[in-house]
C-alpha cells in the first residue's frame, strides 16, 4: 500500500490557460473556480484562460494559482485518490492545509485573495531575492550573518539550491560573497518584493488581522508547516504559523526529508509545472514522484494506482 504526501506548488509556476482542461471536463472544477471568482470579484476563467499581465502581479497570481491546485484537488479526491500527509511551497501550504481540512475551499480561496493582497501593498520599495546555486546551507546562513544590513535565506529548497531576501543591496553584497566562496550561479529573482524575510513582518501582523476573523477546521490529515518543517494537527497553531510564514523561510528540503522519515513513498505534485517534483528528485531520488497539471497526467497517476 503506497504511503501518498500531495505536495502543492507556490507563486512564480502560472502560466496562462492551466487547470483548463479540468474546468472543462469537471462540475467539481468549475464549482471551484465559481468560489474564487465570487470571493476575489472577478471571472477566474478571464484571468487564467486568457493572456493577460494581472496573471503575473501577485494579487491576482496567488488566487489563480491556488484555484487551479484546489479544482485539480477536488476531482482527485472525487477520483478516490487520498494522501496520507500533505505539503506546500509558501502559497502552496494553503492548498495542503485545504486538503488536510483545515480550511474550507471558500475560505483559503478568501484568505489568499486576502493574503495577495497584504504582500502586494506591504511590499517595501529596495527588496530584492537571488537564487544561490551550489553552495552548502551553513556556508550561505553564515555569509548572511555577516553582511551589512537585510538578508537572510528565504527559502531551503533542495540540495545545493537555496534562495535569499532582503535589501536589495544587502542581497547583491552577499551574493557577491557567495560567489567567491564557491557558489556555481547566482541569479537573481524576477520577482515584486523581498519574500520570506523580515522586511515581511508588517504583512505577517496584517494577515494576523484577517487570519483572526476565520475558523480552522478538524485536521484530519497531517500538514507539514514551512516554518517548522514539522507536521501539524493543532488547530491552535495554524494561524500563528501561517502568520511568520510570510517572513520565515521556507523549509522545503526539510519537510520533504521529514515525509520520506515518516514513511511517505509516494509524493503527488498537484498543480502547474513541475518545480516541485524537481526539487524531490534532488532531495529523494529513491522515491516515485508524480505530477498532475492534465487530464492525461491524472489518467497516468490513476492507472499506476490501480
Amino acid at each position: 500500500m503506497r504511503k501518498i504526501g500531495f505536495v502543492f506548488p507556490g507563486q512564480g509556476a502560472q502560466y496562462t490557460g492551466m487547470g483548463k482542461d479540468f474546468y472543462e471536463n469537471f462540475d467539481r472544477a468549475k464549482e471551484v473556480f465559481a468560489i474564487a471568482g465570487k470571493v476575489s470579484g472577478m471571472p477566474m476563467e478571464e484571468l487564467i484562460f486568457q493572456e493577460n499581465e494581472k496573471l503575473h502581479i501577485t494579487k491576482y497570481t496567488q488566487v489563480a494559482m491556488l484555484t487551479v491546485e484546489l479544482a485539480i484537488l477536488k476531482v482527485l479526491e472525487e477520483k478516490g485518490v487520498a494522501s496520507a500527509v500533505n505539503a506546500g511551497l509558501s502559497l502552496g501550504e494553503y492548498g495542503a492545509l485545504t486538503a488536510s481540512g483545515g480550511l474550507s475551499v471558500h475560505d483559503a480561496l478568501e484568505l489568499v485573495v486576502k493574503r495577495g493582497k497584504i504582500m502586494q501593498e506591504a511590499v517595501p520599495e529596495g527588496g530584492a531575492m537571488t537564487a544561490i546555486l551550489g553552495l552548502d546551507d551553513s556556508i550561505v546562513e553564515e555569509i548572511c550573518e555577516k553582511t551589512d544590513g537585510i538578508v537572510s535565506i528565504a527559502n531551503y529548497n533542495c540540495p545545493g539550491q537555496i534562495v535569499i531576501s532582503g535589501e536589495d543591496k544587502a542581497v547583491a553584497a552577499a551574493a557577491a560573497s557567495m560567489k567567491e566562496a564557491g557558489a556555481k550561479r547566482c541569479i537573481p529573482l524576477n520577482v515584486s518584493g523581498p519574500f520570506h524575510s523580515k522586511m515581511l513582518e508588517e504583512a505577517g501582523e496584517k494577515l494576523w488581522l484577517e487570519l483572526e476573523k476565520y475558523e480552522i477546521g478538524e485536521i484530519t490529515v497531517p500538514y507539514v508547516s514551512n516554518v517548522t518543517a514539522n507536521y501539524v494537527m493543532e488547530r491552535a497553531k495554524v494561524k500563528d504559523l501561517l502568520k511568520q510564514q510570510i517572513f520565515s523561510p521556507v523549509r522545503w528540503q526539510q519537510s520533504v526529508e521529514l515525509m520520506m522519515r515518516e514513511g511517505v513513498d509516494t509524493f503527488v505534485e498537484i498543480g502547474p509545472k513541475k518545480t516541485l517534483s524537481g526539487f524531490q528528485k534532488k532531495i529523494a531520488p529513491q522515491l516515485a514522484s508524480y505530477h498532475v497539471e492534465t487530464l492525461e497526467d491524472m489518467e497516468v497517476l490513476l492507472e499506476i494506482l490501480k
